[in-house]
């Protein structure tokens, strides 16, 4: 499972359409406590989160993320646009696994979903 923490429709398409060429399940998110619940709950394999989403509050995310020793081990994925260079800093800062800009996380987007699948798909 991957959790993503983004309100921009075009990047929830593009993700959505990538875990979908695969078989992977998502689920979308678009507000800070009923991601940090999803993540407690469902434990995914990955958290995929859009650093310029305010609504979410991400580096806040990735701080308790990291702070939980039952999170600790979920990868977490940040984006945000190249010009933001303080919340990409700001992410890598507060224990976020890979952090890129936008053009480059749409380039990885395939591998990063595809690392997450589950046994038996293929």
């Amino acid at each position: 499972m991957v959790m993503v923490g983004v309100d921009d429709l075009l990047f929830q398409s593009r993700i959505r359409a990538a875990a979908q060429s695969i078989a992977a399940p998502i689920r979308f998110l678009r507000q800070h406590d009923a991601l940090l619940t999803a993540v407690r709950e469902g434990r995914p394999s990955l958290v995929i989160l859009d650093l310029d989403c305010d609504a979410i509050h991400p580096i806040a995310v990735i701080r308790e993320i990291r702070s939980d020793p039952e999170l600790t081990g979920i990868p977490v994925v940040g984006y945000a646009s190249h010009v933001h260079a303080e919340r990409l800093q700001a992410a890598r800062d507060a224990g976020c696994d890979r952090v890129m800009a936008r053009s480059g996380f749409v380039a990885a987007l395939p591998n990063l979903i595809g690392s997450v699948r589950g046994p038996g798909q293929a």
